[in-house]
């Protein structure tokens, strides 16, 4: 079986040899969609304080801003209670050029309590945060604390799984 015109077969060799290269190259970065962490939160407010052990997931709304969903429960002054938060978080070192950085945040945050009348509420949520240093091994955590306004006033100390030459 003969080619019909064997000026083109360097051409598609030289194709397939570049296609099957660049890949492996780094040109391409492998992108991590999804990144989680695990935090203690303390929410301060006048009538209903809480500490929750939470966990939190995130993924690449664009180069300097995540979207993510918070989950956390724990004892409140009113028993046990839980929240979930939708945030978005925009970093102002998305390459980790520095080995700390700051970002800040906002969403809107449920909490729920298990009193007698099972009530819930409401909040906008606002944040400001400072991620630490990664050591750039597969699977590494970071550190990182926050401070805010949502429901009352918040602090959070959070190791974030890393994300390597990204936060």
């Amino acid at each position: 079986m003969a080619l019909a015109n064997p000026v083109k077969l360097p051409a598609i060799l030289a194709a397939l040899l570049v296609s099957g290269i660049a890949p492996g190259s780094g040109a391409q970065a492998v992108r991590q969609a999804f990144q989680s962490e695990a935090r203690v939160d303390g929410i301060f407010s006048g009538d209903n304080a809480a500490v929750h052990g939470g966990y939190g997931m995130s993924v690449p709304l664009g180069t300097y801003v995540r979207g993510g969903l918070v989950v956390g429960a724990g004892p409140g002054r009113h028993g046990l209670e839980g929240r979930s938060d939708l945030i978005g978080r925009f970093s102002f070192d998305p390459f980790r050029q520095s080995r700390w950085a700051p970002y800040v945040g906002g969403g809107i945050s449920a909490r729920y309590n298990s009193t007698a009348d099972g009530s819930s509420k409401g909040y906008l949520l606002f944040f400001l945060g400072l991620e630490g240093p990664f050591r750039g091994q597969v699977g590494g955590w970071v550190p990182a604390v926050e401070a805010g306004l949502g429901g009352g006033a918040r602090v959070a100390v959070i190791a974030r799984r890393g994300i390597r030459g990204r936060r």
